[in-house]
């Protein structure tokens, strides 16, 4: 682990300024690493890092008044070498492929979780701690390896992945939530199954629960998409 007296220094560059205080509170909730700022556009970034050492970006992909990867783009063509984080709810692996070759160590998948990012944070901290001349080839992989993340957990008993990712798209492409009655018919799975998926989403961090009053008798559960920003 990083050593307490030198933390890896974190510039949390993101638009929406909850979330931006938010990803700011997780650093600093990781031994060995601090939050040195915040910035809401790209400009403000370029600011910061022009007096600012950073170490570690945690950057949104759609900034205001700039893409992440061109702002990237620049730092590198600047002389900024700070590696890259990149927190974003874009999927498309081609921009995944071009932000390897611009520094991009890590993507984090928004809605994503405190333990999501402390993972990430960890394994980079592991990364960055290597230092001076590999033994070997097996030294090298590890030092690889360090930035991989885990296999991802297995589901809870009686879910697969196909069906979850039905029910994920199901519930994203609702504004306005379903309750497990609504998902099963749209689905085309039990009322109790699509309760059990999406109990998973809301223990995971991807989806809410609030009551749906105006019904007589107990109110009925209706579940949201937990959008974190773009």
């Amino acid at each position: 682990m990083t050593d307490e007296a030198q933390p890896i220094r974190v510039l949390v560059v993101e638009d929406d300024p909850v979330a931006a205080d938010a990803h700011v509170m997780y650093v600093g909730r990781v031994p060995g690493f601090v939050a040195v700022g915040k910035a809401h556009t790209g400009a403000e970034a370029r600011r910061i890092l022009d007096r600012t050492p950073v170490d570690l970006l945690l950057l949104d992909l759609h900034l205001p008044d700039v893409h992440g990867l061109q702002l990237a783009r620049s730092l590198r063509a600047g002389g900024h070498h700070a590696d890259v984080i990149a927190v974003t709810s874009a999927r498309d692996l081609a921009v995944v492929r071009e932000g390897v070759s611009l520094g991009v160590v890590q993507y984090v998948l928004k809605p994503f979780t405190f333990a999501t990012l402390r993972d990430r944070l960890v394994r980079y901290a592991e990364f960055h701690a290597a230092a001076g001349e590999a033994s070997g080839q097996d030294e090298v992989d590890r030092a690889l390896a360090a930035l991989r993340a885990p296999t991802p957990a297995a589901l809870p008993k009686g879910l697969s992945a196909p069906t979850l990712r039905r029910v994920t798209d199901t519930l994203r492409e609702a504004p306005d939530g379903l309750t497990a009655a609504g998902l099963a018919e749209t689905v085309g799975i039990s009322r109790i199954t699509a309760r059990r998926y999406l109990e998973h989403l809301v223990d995971t961090g991807r989806a809410a629960r609030s009551p749906l009053y105006g019904q007589v008798g107990r109110p009925e559960l209706v579940y949201r998409w937990v959008r974190q920003g773009r």
